[in-house]
């Protein structure tokens, strides 16, 4: 039996910072984990640069009730679903995440949270564990599931080399020269091409 773990911005939705980085103007929070590879370090410097630009959640969850999955994403997604189960394994967090998983269609997804103050700003991130995304993959190992995983930064690198089969879908040159054992992929066609062969045996 197979199980499919999947990263969500850059595989089925648009990276999310970066959309609000572009609604706001503010170019630091362009930076994602294609960018940097400490996730720590990372919203750390999102969490100083919301905070000196008095930005608080429903500024960001106004810019992602906007956004869209990405082009053939929901199609992928429901011929992937349509085949074998798919958990979506993402360092997003609840509180940014419901309207677009209400556009793929409610996929199963685990992600972090953020703790809030009573302004509305974002105080924290609480992470659901530490390496989670490669944990995931173990425990569904655990469970004699053959697990593929598919992502596009440094953050998935864990996710997919714990898989059976670990694919990089769409990453920046930097992920493929530093991690050239992935295959890389550019479309949802290449993606249904090698995971079709695994699923069917072939």
């Amino acid at each position: 039996m197979h199980v499919i773990c999947s990263d969500l911005e850059g595989v089925f939705v648009p990276e999310i910072w970066i959309n609000v980085a572009e609604r706001t103007g503010i170019d630091e929070l362009r930076l994602t984990t294609r960018d940097i590879s400490d996730y720590d370090v990372l919203m750390k410097w999102r969490l100083s640069i919301l905070d000196a630009n008095g930005l608080k959640l429903k500024d960001i969850t106004d810019v992602i009730a906007t956004m869209e999955p990405l082009p053939g994403a929901r199609q992928f997604l429901d011929w992937l679903r349509a085949r074998t189960q798919v958990i979506v394994v993402s360092d997003t967090f609840v509180e940014f995440a419901r309207p677009l998983m209400e556009k793929l269609g409610w996929p199963t997804l685990l992600c972090h949270g953020l703790t809030i103050d009573g302004s509305g700003a974002i105080a924290g991130y609480n992470l659901r564990q530490t390496d989670g995304k490669r944990k995931v993959v173990q425990a569904f190992k655990s469970l004699n599931f053959q697990v593929l995983a598919m992502g596009d930064s440094y953050n998935d690198v864990n996710m997919l080399k714990e898989a059976h089969q670990g694919v990089l879908f769409c990453p920046p040159q930097n992920v493929i020269d530093e991690f050239p054992q992935f295959p890389v992929t550019t479309t949802y066609d290449d993606l249904m091409k090698i995971f079709g062969k695994i699923l069917t045996g072939d």
